[in-house]
């Protein structure tokens, strides 16, 4: 669809947003049009080259990297020297000490300061999806290990379409056991033994089969209830600052309700497929309908229309007989959009398209006016300390974070909001960002919350940076390799010495495999034992999973033994500089099983991102095995393809051959959906297989090894073509 420009100043604005800013966003904030766009124009103006010069300070110093690597080949391997080269051109900045910086940032709502728990991230195009994240502060245990592989399907357990008893005693004995170990009760008396829980005088009184009474062993775990004294419906329990509310059904347990997703990342970013101008509004406005508390999602599960919304606050009595509310919801951060992108949303002046970063930025925090101007009690609420709390992805070292900053303070001030409204969270993804890191956090020590690795984007970072250095390792050992055993240390000890401990979230990344539950539990606590304070899931239901690590391990305990054991005190450069080149001979069939695996991974992403503007789902791999997929997974795959394809490890004929034949793979993986298109049937013609082709054969050439370029342009190419369909018909 053609845009329709409104001349606002010297501004050229789609009238779609326009209409949407001023009809939907400006009424009740008692904020005049003409002055929100003139100051926003100003900040488009004044900003928007120094977006591009950061931008073109990131090609001029890769293409120094790149002529470095290919005159002086293999001296990566001195770190010495590639360290000081590092240095002289810029990319490294001056080295601190990290004890003298320390952050700041204040009014932080605790569910980021002080709490440990579970994160989300969550496509903000999608408004059922996000009521689901946003919903997921609580969720029943009994749900989620029932329906999941953490409770075996040996033995008769099998999970069935009518309730399994067996499988249900499983589900008991495990929350039982939970109980036992989160809210101990006196004397090794055990929650399965319970038949009573009463309150008498503000306490919790609790009767054993043996008609015998008991006590919690810690009593001040208990802090209310909902019922009457004598006859409960739920009990409300706090471990390691998380909440677990046991519900009544005498003489046993209905469910077990815990605290789970206190944070959740609504994305504008790496999860969505927002194109243009109209993609843009449907993300603003699920946005603003969170903001105000009302939005809603519609959809027919078997015969059932459902409306999904927001959930209230949750209310209890407290033990001294007051009103006790907890919120409903998760905490909400905002993820922008990286400085890379641009939007013909809004044309500057010069008919340029102007930085989505920007307009991002603007649009969200306006829109989260709505939140923190409204002080009714009764009415949902995100921040209630008066803070909007933004996720700034993709940002290349120090210089950009504070243009970030600088961008925020502009905001405040047309705005009319105190200074450090605005928090900031810095994804730790890109190689120049983690090298500098302290020095990033120096230049937003006042707005700080967040600081998180992210796995995937980071070694896509990883390989373009060093892309004419020599192959890469597989992916498969990537893991392995010591920069990124560096890189994950790293972020946890620089967090902790500049003081994020009690103050702001230290952050870790994604478990992609939302239908393996049990594998989780097992390897996900190690997130907590390095340090950690959030780590992200896949679902709700990883979320309630996830969270029994965090009744497992106090995590600000475990910050407390790291100082003391002194383990902060190293400098991991040298090893985040080790590029993971490989050494060793491949046989063809590793070679073109890693090339088979990577190329499904793009086709069956690619596929569903270009044709049907899905930005985040499960993909089945090669063996069929459900993974969640992004532009971070897509970037890794991509880049890899593109490094071996560079020093000759693959051909572009096995390139071709290998994604036609796995094309019909995915095709036949999505075989049940009725909107999919079929690649194999046209492969010259096909859209979404010509941008995976392209996204490996130009993969070297795409900025940062980003993937956005090629799936934007392609993307607005389907969105053309099924206008004119609809047009024509």
């Amino acid at each position: 669809m053609a845009n329709e420009y409104v001349l606002v100043g010297t501004l050229k604005i789609v009238k779609i947003l326009l209409n949407f800013v001023n009809q939907e966003v400006l009424p009740d904030l008692n904020i005049n049009e003409d002055a929100f766009w003139s100051g926003a124009e100003s900040i488009i103006t004044e900003l928007s080259p120094e977006n591009r010069r950061l931008l073109n300070i990131r090609d001029c110093l890769q293409a120094q990297i790149d002529e470095w690597h290919r005159t002086h080949p293999g001296k990566y391997r001195d770190i010495t020297e590639y360290k000081q080269f590092l240095y002289d051109i810029g990319y490294l900045s001056p080295r601190y000490n990290d004890e003298n910086i320390q952050i700041n940032t204040n009014n932080v709502d605790d569910e980021i300061a002080i709490q440990a728990a579970p994160q989300l991230v969550v496509p903000l195009m999608n408004a059922r999806f996000t009521l689901n994240a946003a919903n997921a502060r609580w969720g029943s245990l009994y749900d989620a290990l029932y329906g999941t592989d953490v409770i075996s399907e040996d033995d008769g357990c099998e999970r069935t379409n009518k309730y399994n008893k067996k499988r249900g005693e499983k589900v008991i004995a495990f929350t039982q056991k939970f109980l036992d170990q989160s809210i101990p009760l006196m004397n090794n008396a055990s929650h399965a033994d319970v038949i009573k829980y009463d309150i008498e005088n503000g306490e919790l009184k609790i009767t054993l089969r043996d008609k015998n009474t008991t006590q919690l062993q810690y009593p001040n775990q208990f802090i209310g209830y909902q019922g009457e004294a004598d006859r409960l419906n739920s009990i409300l329990f706090v471990h390691h600052g998380l909440h677990i509310e046991i519900q009544i059904d005498l003489p046993g347990i209905k469910d077990i309700l815990i605290e789970s997703a206190l944070t959740t990342i609504i994305d504008c970013e790496d999860s969505v497929a927002a194109v243009d101008a109209y993609d843009k509004v449907q993300v603003y406005r699920n946005w603003l309908g969170l903001m105000k508390g009302n939005l809603e999602a519609q959809f027919v599960k078997g015969k059932e229309t459902i409306i999904r919304k927001l959930n209230p606050d949750r209310i209890y009595t407290s033990k001294t007989g007051n009103e006790l509310r907890l919120p409903g919801r998760s905490l909400l951060f905002i993820r922008h959009v990286g400085h890379l992108l641009y939007t013909d949303a809004i044309l500057n002046n010069d008919n340029q398209e102007i930085p989505e970063g920007i307009l991002d930025a603007l649009i969200t925090t306006l829109i989260a006016l709505h939140d923190i101007n409204d002080k009714r009690k009764e009415r949902i609420q995100n921040s209630r300390k008066d803070s909007i709390y933004i996720v700034k992805p993709k940002q290349h070292g120090p210089e950009e974070v504070a243009f970030t900053s600088n961008l925020f303070c502009r905001i405040e001030d047309l705005l009319k909001l105190p200074r450090y409204t605005l928090k900031i969270g810095i994804m730790d993804e890109e190689r120049r960002t983690t090298v500098n890191l302290s020095a990033c956090i120096r230049e937003v020590k006042d707005r700080l919350v967040f600081i998180n690795t992210g796995f995937l984007d980071r070694t896509g970072d990883e390989i373009h940076t060093s892309m004419e250095a020599g192959p890469f390792v597989p992916k498969s050992q990537m893991k392995e390799s010591k920069w990124l055993n560096a890189y994950e240390k790293n972020n946890v000890e620089i967090g902790l010495k500049c003081g994020l401990s009690g103050k702001a979230q230290i952050g870790k990344g994604m478990w992609a495999m939302p239908d393996m539950m049990a594998s989780m539990l097992q390897q996900k606590i190690k997130h907590l034992q390095a340090g950690a304070t959030c780590s992200w899931v896949p679902s709700p239901t990883a979320a309630t999973l996830h969270a029994l690590h965090y009744h497992q391990i106090d995590v600000s305990n475990r910050h407390t033994e790291l100082n003391s054991l002194s383990l902060l005190s190293n400098d991991y450069l040298d090893d985040l500089l080790t590029i993971p080149i490989l050494n060793t001979t491949l046989t063809n069939e590793e070679i073109q099983h890693e090339l088979d695996n990577n190329i499904q991974s793009i086709l069956g992403y690619v596929v569903r991102w270009i044709d049907q503007g899905i930005g985040c789902s499960k993909v089945p791999d090669i063996d069929d095995i459900g993974l969640m997929e992004d532009r971070a997974t897509l970037r890794i795959s991509s880049q890899l393809m593109a490094n071996w394809l560079r020093h000759g490890i693959i051909t572009k004929q096995q390139v071709i051959e290998t994604l036609q034949r796995m094309a019909k793979i995915v095709d036949r993986q999505n075989a049940n959906d009725t909107e999919y298109q079929p690649m194999a049937s046209n492969f010259d013609q096909n859209i979404a297989f010509q941008a995976a082709l392209e996204l490996i054969l130009d993969g070297h050439k795409q900025p940062n090894g980003y993937t956005e370029p090629i799936l934007h342009r392609r993307r607005c190419e389907v969105k053309s073509l099924q206008q004119q369909n609809i047009i024509s018909h």
